[in-house]
């Protein structure tokens, strides 16, 4: 029996309250995801397991998402990139603020005209913008707030902010061009 099917089925029964089922589930897709995830997380062993449980988890608490006509190992595996981009961001944050200041009083002596020249051209051209698309781009690309926390700060739906950094990205993009 192909993987999809095998998965398929026993996932469903699972879902009927098939507990023999569903543990063979699980079972079956931890062992496809450990390959999965050690693929891309070479170079830390470590964390596989520990994305695995995290992704079988989410699996379980999102059930309620899966429809019966998408493939099951699709559905699994979509969480599980989303997890593993959620581990990535959090490591490369938090690894960012371990990097070591070789040249501390080097960064400390020196001003920054270009950074600051930046930020002042980036404000003055999301002022351009209408509010719709200003705020979502200075939330979730510049502040790193999900679309989720930039949704509910904003009282904006969450498709709505997504459309807001679509259309704000394009419409700066075309200003640039224009300017440059």
């Amino acid at each position: 029996m192909e993987i999809e099917e095998q998965l398929r089925t026993l996932w469903l029964r699972g879902l009927e309250a098939d507990a023999a089922a569903y543990q063979q589930f699980l079972k079956q897709l931890s062992a496809h995801l450990r390959s999965f995830l050690r693929r891309r997380l070479a170079q830390r062993p470590d964390e596989v397991e520990d994305l695995v449980q995290e992704t079988l988890l989410a699996v379980h608490n999102q059930r309620h998402t899966y429809r019966r006509e998408m493939p099951v190992t699709a559905w699994a595996y979509a969480i599980a990139r989303y997890k593993l981009i959620d581990w990535l961001r959090s490591h490369r944050v938090k690894e960012a603020l371990n990097d070591p200041l070789d040249d501390a009083q080097e960064l400390f002596a020196s001003t920054d005209d270009e950074a600051s020249t930046a930020q002042r051209d980036l404000g003055q051209l999301l002022q351009t913008l209408p509010e719709r698309q200003r705020l979502p781009i200075v939330h979730v690309k510049l502040e790193g707030l999900s679309v989720a926390e930039t949704a509910r700060l904003t009282g904006m739906s969450e498709s709505a902010v997504k459309v807001g950094v679509h259309r704000g990205l394009k419409a700066l993009a075309v200003r640039i061009r224009g300017t440059v």
